[in-house]
């Protein structure tokens, strides 16, 4: 076994393997080549090269997304640390343990005009939980520090930072360690199974006609198949799902905005619930949370092991505890009330579903028909990835197979590191995976196909309006030049030479016909990834998705 002679770096690599961190993404530099050495010399490490460093660390991000364990993405001194920080930033809201381990320079040459130097030390304060600033020699207060990082990033679900100052020379190796480093074990906390003070919450749920359930990104087969029947069945609920719920049942509402778009104030009146109950993370539809913010709940309950955000400015309690437990606990305990308020919204839902497909039937070729044939169309159980702006909203509003499993990076809802993410989640899953994405994100994070691990069942659908097609829903839009630049920030660029220049297949769309045919060419395409690129109307996308809305009714 080859080791970098540096002490320190070997504490972080025997730590890292002691506490089962074994996929290590790596950013290509000089500083961190103690680590790299280490890492990449070591069987029991699965190391990954991604020279562009938030691509890398988006890619780190996807593969912990899908194994629910830490992954390292590792980095020279200076400004490669900084490019992490959008990710950083996703995992720190979507509770994902991502470990930053940083090379950097000795504290002596900090701020001295020393080369590729920057202050590297807790860079990521605001949206890491926990940073461990290391000192240069390998020591028993070190170990401690790195231990913390990693299992508070086990425990808390977030990313942590590691900083490792290492003096030159950095490339020395030696066949035996130097040191034997401090393994720490930190035990769980079993989270209570009870509801404190239950029989206060059990009679307000008695007495309440109108429950809400509303649940965010959300992993798949948390929710017990029961406790799902008893909430469908139960008059006085009504259970709305986003596409990155991943929670399904026949009663359930899972287009919200399908649904309450086109109410009147009357209609929110009636929909206003006593008690709404969330869990999961963000919640995507704008329409649903200024509801809940102008039709308050009287009790708001968040259920989250870690955190509750008050995002209705309603939040009345906080239940620590698993939602699968919550339920089990609550509803084995409480009485079914009489209620129309299900039958009342179920009918509404009923006619607005038939109204869609109605509306579906009649669009001519548009981002939003396109939605509709490529969501029918994924295979079942398989994974779908979306990108952010229009792209996870469109998927809102079209029926997604409940055996497909949804994802989006809905902490930070940026379109930087979608494609990214998508990617690292593939090779994380190793299920078929497919990623639908708008051209401007795709674009921006183009550097994501710079990938040699993209397994060969990854596609890749690419719906290109020519801009950023949201800024044209979104209120504000006027057809001038100023919006176009600056806004929408309008494009004639296509995916066609990217994917010639990375070996994907490419194949394109323009109409119902060619979309259909080329789709199919996607998907028996095995040789290598494949992109389909669909290109859209921009001028027409807007005016069919707001007419939707208006013929609803």
């Amino acid at each position: 076994m080859i080791y970098p002679k540096i002490p320190l770096a070997q504490s972080i690599i025997e730590i890292c393997l002691a506490k089962g961190i074994t996929n290590i993404i790596i950013s290509p530099g000089s500083r961190n080549a103690p680590l790299t050495i280490g890492f990449a010399q070591n069987p029991n490490f699965t190391c990954y090269s991604i020279a562009d460093e938030r691509s890398a660390a988006f890619f780190s991000l996807g593969i912990a997304q899908q194994t629910k364990l830490p992954t390292a993405v590792i980095c020279t001194s200076g400004s490669a640390l900084l490019n992490y920080y959008p990710a950083v930033a996703e995992a720190f809201y979507s509770q994902i343990p991502l470990i930053v381990i940083s090379a950097d320079r000795p504290q002596s040459k900090i701020d001295i005009g020393d080369g590729q130097t920057i202050r590297q030390q807790n860079v990521f304060q605001n949206h890491s939980v926990f940073n461990a600033n290391l000192t240069e020699d390998a020591s028993v207060e070190n170990d401690i520090k790195i231990n913390q990082a990693i299992e508070t990033a086990i425990l808390q679900k977030g990313p942590v930072h590691i900083n490792a100052p290492f003096e030159e020379p950095l490339y020395e190796v030696v066949e035996t360690l130097s040191i034997t480093p401090k393994i720490t074990h930190t035990e769980k906390s079993i989270l209570t199974r009870i509801i404190e003070n239950e029989e206060e919450f059990i009679s307000i749920w008695n007495t309440a006609k109108r429950k809400l359930v509303l649940v965010g990104v959300n992993e798949a087969n948390s929710i017990d198949q029961e406790i799902l029947d008893q909430l469908a069945n139960d008059p006085s609920v009504v259970v709305l799902t986003e596409t990155t719920s991943n929670l399904h049942h026949p009663s359930f509402i899972n287009s919200i905005d399908t649904l309450i778009t086109p109410f009147q104030d009357v209609d929110f009146k009636e929909f206003q619930p006593e008690i709404l109950i969330t869990f999961g993370g963000m919640i995507v539809s704008k329409r649903i949370k200024a509801f809940l913010r102008k039709y308050k709940p009287s009790h708001h309950w968040h259920i989250d092991t870690l955190r509750a955000y008050d995002t209705f400015s309603a939040l009345t309690q906080h239940f620590v505890m698993e939602p699968n437990d919550f339920f089990t606990n609550l509803l084995s305990k409480t009485t079914t009330v009489e209620s129309d308020y299900f039958a009342t919204i179920d009918k509404v839902y009923k006619l607005r579903k038939v109204r869609r497909q109605e509306y579906l039937d009649k669009i001519p070729f548009s981002d939003f028909k396109v939605f509709e044939k490529v969501i029918e169309s994924l295979p079942v159980n398989s994974q779908l990835q979306i990108s952010n702006s229009s792209a996870i909203r469109y998927a809102q509003l079209i029926h997604i197979d409940p055996s497909i499993e949804v994802f989006c990076n809905r902490g930070t809802s940026g379109i930087d590191g979608s494609t990214s993410t998508a990617i690292g989640a593939a090779v994380g899953s190793k299920r078929q995976n497919v990623f639908i994405t708008g051209d401007i994100s795709f674009l921006y994070d183009s550097n994501a196909l710079w990938n040699s691990y993209i397994p060969k069942n990854f596609k890749i659908i690419l719906i290109n309006n020519g801009g950023g097609g949201i800024f044209r829903i979104l209120p504000g839009h006027e057809e001038k030049p100023v919006f176009n630049t600056y806004f929408e920030t309008s494009h004639n660029l296509t995916a066609e030479h990217l994917a010639k220049m990375y070996q994907i297949n490419y194949f394109k769309a323009s109409d119902v016909t060619s979309l259909e045919e080329n789709i199919k060419a996607l998907y028996l395409a095995e040789d290598a990834p494949g992109i389909l690129e669909i290109f859209t109307p921009t001028l027409e996308n807007d005016k069919i998705l707001l007419q939707f809305f208006k013929e609803l009714v």
